[in-house]
């Protein structure tokens, strides 16, 4: 089959090495700048027009959903095949007001939350309710990370509140929401024109640089996946978006992060209107065949069961410095090799901004100059291990990257606890009906 990629961040790699692994066609359109310049060299075929080649593919998957969206609604009108989200799909994600709109909506109740334009404002409201609030920008595509902020009280809300207003951060509007106390789950699930494909995923994000959830949010060092047939958290969350979804005509991944309180009352914080990342990582680590075959079913409405059910799956993030802030500081990332890769451990491993380049190489006592894995970015592969349980998994997992980071000059990072925090809470989970069959340990 011929397949687009079309992926303007350079997170689409590993899809397109096991998609020409299966025998595919393979262009991976990865816009041309100075971040993602090496990404893929060696492995794939990268173009840098998404549109030469619309025409071209019989599939093509979108990776994101901030830039090329117009192109590919127009693409889909005309009757191209296409994963990806349309504009108003990607607005549940992007905007997070209209996100939070969505879900009252559908009859789910949300944390109650204010929309504000000015910081001012927003240090006013605080000072007034003396509450506990989370910041979020409501326009997530063009804001700064940053602005994304768990505050430990008012007086921490107002510190930062006047920082970023110092520092000239505010880009559109923010919103304050209500802090819930609770343990962070998500639920998700692929959509199609038949509905959900069976199974839906249950997932337990590790946010922060450093373990223990110190130090920076990154976005996501680290997950805890399975799939399930039936899933509580999915019919509080997910299936009553089953009208709003087939109304947009939606195809992909749909998923909603949420906080679970002391009393099992779920409340939704985010959609992911997208490919997650690494979640399609993990996702790849569960599926039982050509990645390829189980998006195009998605898109035609062939009902299909993709991945192995009950299994569980880890996926851990491996970077170098100076991730996260490599891009601030403008720091050689690209072109550290990893040495000796083996075929059995490569199929563990997904490429993320990565590269082939020529290295030497010890070779019977020899130095010899050969094409080797390298990195072409500082957020370098996501490593994934499945298992029966989590313990089992997270075994897996840090062996083989204890393999890498052997095989890697200079200075490569991961978290060494991404699961572990399941050994108490999946009991209080499953008390409350939550994540019932997942096992931390046997």
């Amino acid at each position: 089959m011929r397949v687009l990629i079309v992926d303007p961040p350079g997170h689409g790699l590993d899809l397109a090495i096991r998609a020409a692994q299966a025998g595919h066609e393979i262009k991976l359109a990865i816009r041309n700048d100075e971040r993602t310049k090496h990404i893929g060299h060696g492995f794939v075929e990268v173009v840098r027009d998404h549109k030469e080649w619309l025409r071209w593919a019989q599939l093509t998957v979108c990776t994101d959903n901030s830039l090329y969206l117009l192109d590919l609604d127009r693409h889909r009108q005309e009757g191209g095949l296409i994963i990806a989200p349309s504009q108003e799909a990607a607005r549940w994600e992007l905007d997070r007001k209209f996100g939070q709109d969505v879900f009252r909506k559908a009859g789910i109740d949300t944390a109650t939350s204010k929309e504000f334009h000015s910081y001012s404002d927003a240090i006013a409201f605080v000072k007034k309710t003396m509450g506990r609030f989370v910041s979020k920008p409501c326009d997530d595509a063009n804001a700064d990370k940053a602005l994304s902020y768990c505050s430990s009280g008012p007086d921490d809300m107002i510190y930062m509140l006047e920082r970023w207003e110092r520092s000239d951060k505010l880009r559109g509007s923010f919103i304050l929401q209500e802090f819930i106390p609770g343990i962070e789950m998500s639920a998700a699930g692929w959509f199609g024109p038949h509905g959900f494909h069976e199974g839906f995923e249950e997932a337990f994000e590790f946010k922060k640089l450093m373990n223990g959830e110190c130090g920076p949010a990154t976005g996501e060092q680290g997950t805890v996946m399975r799939y399930t047939k039936r899933s509580k958290l999915a019919d509080k969350v997910l299936t009553p978006l089953t009208d709003s979804l087939a109304k947009l005509g939606y195809v992909g991944d749909v998923a909603v992060n949420c906080i679970i309180d002391d009393k099992g009352k779920p409340w939704p914080l985010e959609f992911t209107m997208r490919l997650g990342w690494p979640a399609f990582q993990l996702q790849t680590a569960l599926l039982k065949g050509d990645p390829i075959q189980w998006l195009h079913n998605l898109a035609t409405g062939t009902p299909d069961s993709p991945f192995f059910l009950d299994r569980v799956a880890i996926g851990v993030v491996l970077s170098v410095p100076d991730y996260p802030y490599s891009r601030i500081t403008r720091r050689e990332v690209t072109g550290i090799p990893i040495f000796n890769v083996t075929q059995q451990l490569m199929e563990h491993i997904h490429p993320c901004e990565m590269m082939v380049t020529d290295c030497f190489n010890e070779v019977n006592g020899e130095l010899v100059k050969m094409p080797t894995l390298a990195t072409a970015g500082d957020y370098v592969l996501v490593m994934t291990a499945t298992d029966d349980t989590v313990q089992g998994a997270r075994r897996k997992v840090y062996r083989r990257l204890e393999k890498v980071k052997k095989a890697m000059p200079g200075s490569p990072m991961f978290r060494t606890d991404i699961g572990m925090r399941l050994s108490t809470q999946l009991a209080d989970l499953q008390r409350m009906g939550y994540a019932k069959g997942l096992n931390f340990s046997v």
